[in-house]
């Protein structure tokens, strides 16, 4: 499982912001944001609109509780990576 850190600028509430996390997370992200139609914007700005914390640790904490669920079956690929910073 890739652990390398990749940081990817995001734009939420109208905002352009920078996040942090492990590529597993972002992976994760983006499978779970193509199976919903949304880009990894649109994810990221529910994520934050429900969030009281850090929002990184939002959506380490959401990926974990889809994982949890079983959304998250093991080897499936995610989309292309489409805007990296």
């Amino acid at each position: 499982m890739p652990t390398t850190v990749k940081k990817r600028s995001v734009v939420v509430g109208g905002h352009r912001t920078s996040i942090s996390l492990e590529r597993a997370f972002w992976d994760a992200l983006r499978v779970f944001a193509a199976r919903e139609g949304k880009t990894i914007n649109q994810m990221v700005s529910d994520i934050d609109a429900a969030r009281q914390g850090n929002l990184s640790s939002a959506i380490r904490v959401y990926v974990l509780e889809r994982a949890q669920r079983g959304e998250m079956p093991p080897g499936e690929v995610p989309p292309e990576d489409e805007d990296e910073v």
